[in-house]
């Protein structure tokens, strides 16, 4: 597989004009959405990974080829994180527009991978994209990432709560790669034609 950085787009005019398909990462910031392109891809340095929230602050398009069992060229589309980044409200707000421009309009989103940290489950601004994603009849998966950073009994208690609200999670790991292929084979179903 080859993945490659093609362009960091601020507004739509920007945004990858190929046709080709695209799966989105969602979720708060400092949620682990860079780490996971980067453990999918298995190009360390792909996405750009922080432990300072709210540095992914535009639209990052990656294009994925030669992957087995995916035939076609695609993108990995990170998104800036919601939530707590420490930046000012002028900006949040521009970032909030151009994510629901993108995931209102793209035509070539197929789906959406969106990402809980497991330690804290579902938060206000998760379940109102949640709801929103639902209302839009846009496709998504549910990723539970740090699953490394709980024991058994703090992930079984972390993944039963997301599961209340009528999704399976898929929980995924960057420290120990757990989830990888399960992520990928629900990506791949994603991607088939229909």
């Amino acid at each position: 597989m080859t993945a490659e950085f093609v362009v960091s787009s601020a507004t739509p005019a920007s945004f990858p004009c190929d046709r080709l398909p695209e799966i989105a990462f969602l979720g708060r910031s400092n949620v682990g959405k860079s780490s996971l392109i980067n453990s999918l891809t298995g190009h360390r340095g792909l996405a750009f990974t922080s432990g300072t929230p709210g540095r992914t602050q535009t639209i990052n398009f990656y294009r994925i080829h030669d992957f087995s069992g995916i035939s076609a060229a695609f993108y990995f589309v990170d998104l800036p994180g919601y939530g707590y980044a420490r930046v000012p409200a002028l900006q949040a707000r521009e970032w909030k527009k151009l994510i629901e421009h993108y995931l209102k309009h793209r035509e070539f989103l197929k789906s959406s991978c969106l990402i809980l940290d497991t330690r804290r489950g579902w938060m206000p601004k998760d379940l109102d994209l949640k709801r929103w994603l639902e209302e839009q009849g846009r496709e998504y998966l549910v990723i539970a990432t740090k699953t490394d950073k709980l024991n058994r009994t703090e992930l079984e208690h972390g993944l039963h709560a997301i599961r209340e609200e009528g999704v399976e999670p898929l929980p995924f790991s960057a420290l120990t790669g757990r989830g990888v292929r399960e992520i990928w084979q629900a990506i791949a179903k994603t991607l088939q034609p229909r």
